[in-house]
């Protein structure tokens, strides 16, 4: 398999081919998860540290689950009790970090950005867990790793993302990465969460739900990104339910056997009806979770390859 990466900061600097090859090798992963050989040696030797400024379930506990199931030894480290809060910098605890020599470096940060600047001051792999509004790529390739084992193809379909997505890093990676392999896109949410510019991004965009999700093939929920918001974007969730709740009567409207998906944690009865979020016919949402950890697994095991490449050309040069 052929992954060029040093890092995986987002899914912008990712060809197609790139972004084939991890879906691949998750693949394989998934399967194998489903088995009792679901343990590998591919990190062994190798140190994980987690380091996540903002409050996570899905991704860190999928990150550290992707690593011990592949031989890594996995730290993760609680930030609101570290030297941050007492006056640290970001550069100083990636220096810090990076003299302990970890292998691969998981990063959560509230700022678009960080991510990319701990990369430039450490000299292990990186891996971005979401950064600000900017980018979260292992969902993004998670989601469509969902959608390529639900449809049997991940090209020419057409995608609704729907909800926040000014807020949305999720909805940023996923554009990025369904436009690269050929698919129609439709956002659709209130004009108060849709970011200026978007229209450049190569999307449809629309104001009404039933017209967007006309025969669409994926219907993908976001969720209301309040801690993001600094002002009146909705006027109230009774009402945003109303116009962009997605229910029976608006998935009526999308192909027959249309997919729901939903990144977490869901606001049932704000972005989504909790029945229709369970539904098993229509609902990959627990897949969703599940592929998390098979992408992730994937990702780490492509980048400790080229770690491992690397080791011995430098072990020369000494």
């Amino acid at each position: 398999m052929s992954f060029e990466h040093t890092h995986l900061l987002g899914i912008e600097p990712l060809a197609p081919h790139d972004i084939t090859t991890i879906l691949d090798l998750a693949d394989q992963y998934a399967d194998r998860g489903r088995s009792a050989a679901k343990y590998g040696t591919a990190l062994a030797g190798l140190t994980q540290i987690n380091m996540f400024f903002e409050n996570s379930t899905r991704t860190q506990a999928s990150f550290e689950l992707a690593g011990k199931r592949l031989g890594a030894d996995v730290m993760s480290m609680a930030m609101q009790a570290s030297s941050i809060n007492k006056g640290e910098t970001l550069i100083d605890t990636a220096m810090t970090l990076n003299a302990m020599h970890p292998d691969l470096l998981v990063v959560r940060h509230p700022h678009s950005g960080a991510v990319d600047l701990l990369a430039q001051k450490v000299n292990c792999a990186v891996l971005n867990a979401g950064d600000g509004r900017h980018e979260h790529p292992t969902q993004a390739l998670l989601d469509a790793l969902t959608i390529r084992r639900a449809k049997g193809r991940l090209h020419r379909l057409n995608i609704a993302i729907c909800g926040d997505i000014a807020h949305s890093r999720v909805a940023r990676s996923n554009i990025i990465l369904l436009g690269k392999m050929e698919n129609r896109i439709r956002l659709i949410g209130p004009p108060t969460l849709m970011p200026a510019g978007i229209a450049e991004f190569g999307v449809e965009v629309y104001d009404d739900m039933k017209q967007g999700l006309e025969g669409v093939d994926v219907v993908m929920m976001l969720r209301l990104q309040r801690e993001r918001m600094d002002g009146g974007f909705i006027p109230s969730e009774r009402e945003y339910y109303h116009r962009y709740g997605l229910d029976a009567e608006k998935l009526a409207h999308a192909a027959p056997d249309a997919i729901v998906m939903h990144p977490g944690p869901m606001n049932r009865g704000v972005e989504i009806d909790g029945e229709l979020a369970d539904d098993l016919r229509r609902s990959v949402i627990q897949q969703q979770v599940e592929m998390g950890v098979a992408v992730r697994m994937a990702a780490m095991d492509l980048l400790a390859r080229n770690l491992r490449k690397r080791a011995p050309m430098e072990s020369v040069m000494a």
